[in-house]
């Protein structure tokens, strides 16, 4: 009995995989609303937001703050096209004048709490089981990401900037909820075999 169900439950169902893609994205939001209402106030005041605004006539303070949800996922900012210094990388993340270091937390404890409710959703109680479950997550993450990447680059006066749209998807999209989701899906997976546990004795 305990076999089969093992056996059933590494294999998540389609409303197992849609239930997980919606929740991939709604990951991604949340991850972004809590690096906004952190870094936003500084963000709106910056110089580069009101260069931005005189060139462009209008703020960039959501563009910006999802550049540095990026920065939380180890991708960077890609400057082109800027007068005398052409093309560079930025990350507004650690560093001298960069934002607090645990900003590099958001993604990693929205994803893991992610994988964690899916696993329990689930039902699963095998390691496997509960990482699968968890993984259901990465689609829906990596769409957003890739959707993000995209609508939050700036261009103004023939420059451009955003964040590097392969590493946006590659570790933004698919690393993350790879590692995060499919780890916080592992434990809870582990967390519901112990509450079992004493009945089965």
């Amino acid at each position: 009995m305990t076999a089969r169900s093992s056996v059933s439950t590494a294999q998540p169902s389609r409303r197992s995989i849609l239930l997980g893609s919606v929740t991939g994205v709604l990951a991604w939001i949340a991850g972004y609303l809590v690096t906004y209402l952190v870094v936003a106030p500084d963000v709106s005041g910056s110089d580069l937001n009101r260069l931005i605004e005189v060139l462009d006539g209008e703020p960039a303070t959501a563009e910006l703050v999802g550049w540095v949800f990026f920065n939380a996922h180890f991708v960077e900012t890609v400057f082109e096209g800027l007068p005398v210094l052409g093309s560079r990388t930025a990350s507004y993340v650690g560093g001298e004048g960069g934002f607090s270091v645990l900003l590099y937390l958001v993604p990693v404890v929205t994803l893991s709490v992610t994988g964690l409710l899916l696993a329990r959703a689930d039902g699963a109680t095998d390691v496997s089981s509960g990482a699968l479950s968890g993984l259901t997550a990465l689609p829906g993450y990596a769409l957003a990401s890739a959707v993000a990447a995209v609508a939050i680059e700036v261009t103004a006066a023939g420059a451009s900037a955003g964040p590097d749209f392969l590493a946006a998807l590659i570790l933004a999209g698919i690393a993350y909820p790879m590692v995060f989701s499919g780890l916080g899906g592992a434990l809870a997976a582990v967390a519901n075999r112990l509450q079992r546990s004493p009945s089965t004795v």
